[in-house]
């Protein structure tokens, strides 16, 4: 029998509990301790987020890097500029005029409820900051967690196409969850600690970078010995 809603696709609470516990083991042998989010503060881990959609990361570490030397990341210096005014600043993300207008969305949001303070959001209650974050144009879950995770430290597990493919390849998932059911695998099978999930997911993003990719290269996967392989069409060293 199944344990519950949609979720871990190995029949039994503790049998789905133990093929999480031991992914996270030998990835966490493998690669040491994650290290996730790269950043220098709070606020911003939180305009990574928002720039990193549809993006690669050296693109959003391109932006990052044109705000820092111009003194202009924070949030009292961005928090003077218009959104027309933050556009050619975003350039290096790609989709820079909509993700102006999204950064500038979070800052009314972080200056309105926060007063400007990433650290106000640690305080908050997880679920109301969860809520607050996404009625903020064009911030979803992804990124919604993500900010309350890595900048906030409240315990959300962030759901992205790294861990989609990770864990359905490894037959714990069927494809086509939802991102709650996805999310509800984490929350439900492990431990509710924001320690936990910031490695757990910056294991996931490593092993699909560097072994678990588009085409696999099994033989240089730490879980081969656990992954069921499903939907691999080629396998290669």
């Amino acid at each position: 029998m199944r344990d519950g809603p949609p979720g871990c696709q190995f029949s039994g609470y503790r049998a789905c509990v133990d093929r999480l516990a031991r992914i996270y083991g030998k990835l966490r042998r493998a690669y040491g301790h994650g290290g996730w989010w790269p950043s220098s503060s709070g606020f911003e881990v939180c305009v990574g987020a928002i720039l990193t959609q549809n993006t690669a990361w050296t693109n959003v570490e391109r932006t990052l890097r044109g705000l820092r030397r111009r003194r202009l990341l924070s949030f009292r210096a961005l928090n003077e500029l218009s959104a027309s005014q933050l556009a050619p600043l975003l350039r290096a993300s790609g989709t820079f005029r909509v993700k102006a207008r999204r950064v500038r969305a979070f800052l009314d949001l972080l200056g309105r409820q926060y007063g400007g303070r990433v650290a106000r959001m640690a305080q908050e209650d997880p679920m109301r900051l969860r809520e607050r974050l996404l009625g903020v144009h064009g911030i979803g879950p992804e990124t919604a967690d993500a900010i309350a995770l890595y900048a906030a430290g409240h315990a959300f597990f962030v759901v992205d196409a790294y861990t989609r493919r990770v864990l359905e390849r490894a037959g714990l998932l069927r494809g086509g969850e939802s991102y709650d059911a996805v999310q509800s695998l984490f929350h439900r099978r492990l431990p509710r600690n924001a320690a936990l999930f910031n490695d757990y997911h910056a294991q996931l993003v490593r092993l699909a970078k560097e072994a678990c990719r588009k085409v696999p290269l099994c033989t240089k996967c730490p879980i081969e010995t656990l992954c069921e392989k499903r939907g691999v069409a080629e396998v290669r060293a």
